[in-house]
């Protein structure tokens, strides 16, 4: 089963859905925040330690393929991810910008644990050049709460875009 079709039935009461609906976009705002104003340290902080993090093409999500262009199991590795990026910057500087919309939560477990789906684009604004659109996809996440925070158990980046610059090192 594709992570679309895992996702896409909604079995959440309406009224509950609206108001995690509106938590979400508010933890994702922080989150995009921190990312689109460089703080890739703070990264790790959004999930759970034991976290998967996964960026994936459409065409491997839709034939169930694990593969992932980027690969993080769990809140230290992320870490290291981001002390990488933030201490050895190899790339051109840059600023990025995502934009979050059609938020839609579609399962509350009786754990407490939160399927929903997001739609993103990630532009990009080299420091010396244009804007331009970096990635274009949809965010398949899992929360938990941890000591009443939410946090993101698994978020897995599926991105629509066929050419990908050859710099995705970012998180998304």
């Amino acid at each position: 089963m594709s992570m679309q079709l895992a996702y896409a039935e909604r079995r959440i009461d309406p009224a509950r859905a609206i108001a995690l609906k509106l938590e979400i976009e508010e933890f994702n705002a922080d989150y995009c925040a921190a990312l689109d104003g460089g703080q890739v340290e703070r990264w790790p902080e959004f999930f759970t330690r034991d976290a998967l993090y996964r960026v994936t093409a459409r065409e491997n999500a839709e034939l169930g393929l694990p593969v992932g262009l980027v690969y993080a199991e769990g809140r230290d590795m992320m870490h290291d991810r981001a002390v990488a990026i933030a201490r050895t910057q190899m790339f051109a500087p840059r600023h990025m910008l995502h934009l979050l919309s059609n938020t839609r939560v579609t399962h509350e477990s009786a754990d407490g644990e939160i399927a929903a789906t997001a739609s993103f684009l990630l532009l990009q604004t080299l420091v010396e050049g244009p804007t331009t659109l970096h990635l274009a996809g949809v965010y398949y996440d899992r929360y938990a709460r941890e000591d009443g925070v939410l946090k993101l158990r698994e978020r897995q980046v599926v991105y629509d875009t066929t050419i990908l610059a050859n710099d995705l090192v970012y998180p998304v």
